[in-house]
């Protein structure tokens, strides 16, 4: 059986990036983060979540943290010298991305936007992530991802 390719996976292939993939089952319903950690049998401090936010200044940023966690928007506003950020709504996740909600890859995106990883992926040897569709992850180095979308890393979760 050949795996279906997500755009993201498409653009990894063609930087010539390894990466592995995890497939699960979505008919449950179940696709935050931590359910996804639990069904690709991993753990959710190597699982991110791939959140759109926008600017006081009407500029979109991405953030990427661990499942476990919550974004603290004032220190994704520091992150990005921005006065605020604040959620999108998921009206707009589409529209911004190209992707839906619980499908949002860091990688392939309609623009390149500003984009934060959690600090704590620099730990890691691998991370986690939304392959760009439901029930598609991929797993990959951080630092070729970070190389890859130019991304920073940062504090940008709730204590």
């Amino acid at each position: 059986m050949k795996l279906e390719k997500t755009n993201a996976m498409r653009i990894l292939d063609k930087a010539k990036i390894s990466y592995q993939t995890y497939t699960y089952d979505a008919d449950d319903g179940a696709i935050d983060g931590v359910s996804v950690a639990k069904k690709c049998s991993q753990a959710p401090q190597k699982v991110f979540k791939t959140l759109l936010t926008r600017g006081s200044s009407k500029n979109y940023f991405v953030f990427v943290i661990p499942v476990e966690h919550e974004l603290d928007l004032k220190k994704c506003a520091k992150a990005v010298n921005e006065k605020s950020v604040d959620m999108i709504p998921v009206s707009e996740i589409n529209k911004v991305s190209g992707y839906i909600r619980g499908g949002c890859s860091p990688i392939g995106m309609k623009k390149l936007y500003k984009t934060v990883l959690h600090e704590s992926c620099q730990t890691l040897d691998t991370i986690i992530f939304s392959g760009g569709k439901i029930g598609f992850q991929i797993e990959m180095n951080p630092h070729e991802l970070i190389q890859l979308i130019h991304a920073e890393t940062a504090d940008l979760v709730k204590a």
